[in-house]
């Protein structure tokens, strides 16, 4: 069971990825994940990619698609993945079918407006913990105190951008995977249970 999850910035897919992940016991490749360790552990291509993050840009294909291959070369891929975050362009798209082959694309379709409210209300702890502010009016963590802050890429311009370079260079993988007839369009509109719902339908029917 080889999953892509496409979808804007805030579409859902990391929660969505993480249910379904645990349902059918395979591993969660997030590339934002993989870039965050990096940045948060101040390794040179923690660096590197900080410095394009901040601005709302991709990280350059050569650094994500090289991360990608050693990830699925790993033991725990062999029955399968699902990768979140990649690909984002039709070259890492045409990279990746060099050493893997995607055997169901889903697409979490999301309003524009919705995922800037999503994001951009975001608000993080040091201890891991997240909230927003839909829900949340406190500027303290509940589990350790601690003052919450926003993310440099969750802000409200760096949300837009983020959706400018999406719609530029993440949305022709859409028609990209519908061509290769493995592509699942999937409502983000709906609760987080029904969306769960409906990508299980989708992978239990290709079975």
């Amino acid at each position: 069971m080889n999953l892509v999850f496409l979808g804007a910035p805030g579409a859902g897919k990391g929660t969505q990825a993480t249910r379904i992940c645990g349902k059918y016991n395979i591993p969660h490749i997030s590339t934002g994940d993989i870039l965050r360790a990096n940045i948060k552990a101040g390794t040179p291509l923690g660096v590197e990619a900080k410095a394009y993050i901040d601005k709302g840009l991709l990280v350059p294909d050569e650094v994500v698609i090289g991360l990608v291959e050693q990830r699925l070369a790993e033991e725990d891929c062999k029955k399968g993945y699902l990768l979140d975050g990649f690909p984002r362009t039709l070259e890492q798209a045409e990279a990746l079918s060099k050493f893997s082959k995607v055997e169901t694309a889903v697409n979490i379709q999301v309003d524009a407006d919705m995922v800037v409210e999503r994001i951009a209300g975001r608000r993080m702890c040091k201890c891991g913990e997240s909230y927003h502010i839909s829900w949340y009016n406190s500027d303290k963590c509940q589990k350790c105190g601690s003052a919450l802050y926003q993310r440099d890429d969750d802000k409200e311009e760096t949300v837009k951008a983020r959706l400018e370079v999406y719609e530029k260079q993440t949305a022709p993988l859409i028609e990209y995977y519908a061509k290769k007839g493995v592509l699942k369009n999937v409502d983000g509109m709906q609760s987080m249970d029904k969306v769960f719902e409906d990508v299980v339908r989708i992978l239990d029917d290709n079975d």
